[in-house]
């Protein structure tokens, strides 16, 4: 009886203790050979481990050309997340490697620390001076995913009001959730007290945020990112802080210029150290144990349901 495929799980930034030993067991009850290699220092290191791989898990792991020419047996790729912005999707679609995500597994954990930023910031950093709450506030939604879900959701249980602006989804299904939806990005940021942006990095949306959606902002309102640094100018949000002292900017995905801004705008800015959204171990677990499902599925199955590349 012919072994199964081989399931190397390669993070540069390793998945929690517990949610390693789910994911191994798994593995092992669905009969597929595992293989680890954690906390890796440059990208030649994992050129020995994947030659043997027909499968990968990655987190935010790259995926190059280079590492796909030592992976000769390769046939899948499985991201334990949603953003696959740092897998080259050409390059795996011309080797006929299969890229998949997880979405949905992070979506609570990344939506939790984004409120804890929110509140962070609108309680001036807990230095003791007087603050201001969520209740009766609106929240803005950009792009309405899995995270904006649990956003929306969580920002109810605080009293806030919910809008959305997704030109992808029909305006009945965001109503149908009890959030408002909103035809125009401008109008959303022009309106609300917060947004939170969750737009997947692509040409089209690299610096999309600029000067005229953060200066149209309401005052006092503050911008919440979890998605990608680069969706926001960088330059326009210097400006922004700079002109407008009663914005506030909160990033998961902390941008080039974080210190310079930490320095001038202390208590006006929350940033993580790393991108931290999906650092729960729930959000560990859920997303290894579903990529490694999907691994199964695919090789018995050829469930390709979550796949995100073509060829």
């Amino acid at each position: 009886m012919a072994s199964k495929p081989l399931i190397v799980v390669l993070t540069e930034k390793p998945f929690a203790k517990e949610a390693v030993a789910q994911i191994e067991e798994l593995a092992k009850e669905r009969g597929y050979p595992i293989k680890l290699l954690e906390n890796y220092k440059k990208p030649e290191d994992a050129y020995p481990v994947v030659a043997d791989a027909d499968a990968l898990i990655v987190r935010s792991d790259k995926v190059t050309p280079a590492l796909l020419e030592h992976a000769t047996k390769l046939k899948l790729v499985v991201r334990a997340g949603a953003g696959v912005d740092t897998i080259d999707l050409p390059a795996c679609s011309a080797k006929k490697v299969v890229v998949m995500n997880t979405p949905g597994q992070n979506s609570n954990a990344v939506a939790e620390l984004c409120f804890g930023q929110m509140l962070t910031l609108a309680r001036g950093w807990w230095q003791g001076k007087s603050g201001s709450e969520l209740r009766g506030k609106r929240l803005g939604l950009q792009a309405y995913g899995n995270v904006a879900r649990y956003m929306a959701m969580i920002a109810k249980g605080f009293g806030m009001t919910v809008s959305a602006y997704d030109p992808l989804l029909p305006k009945e299904k965001i109503s149908a959730e009890g959030v408002t939806p909103v035809a125009e990005l401008k109008e959303l940021y022009a309106t609300c007290d917060y947004i939170s942006i969750h737009t997947p990095l692509t040409p089209q949306t690299r610096g999309s945020v600029n000067w005229e959606l953060l200066s149209s902002m309401k005052k006092n309102a503050t911008l919440v990112n979890s998605a990608r640094a680069e969706v926001v100018d960088e330059a326009a949000l210097a400006k922004m802080l700079e002109e407008r002292k009663d914005f506030k900017y909160a990033a998961d995905v902390a941008p080039k210029i974080a210190k310079e801004l930490q320095e001038k705008y202390q208590y006006r800015v929350c940033f993580t150290v790393a991108k931290m959204g999906a650092q729960t171990e729930e959000a560990n677990t859920n997303s290894g144990l579903a990529a490694v499902r999907e691994i199964a599925d695919f090789f018995e199955k050829h469930d390709v349901s979550c796949q995100v590349n073509k060829f």
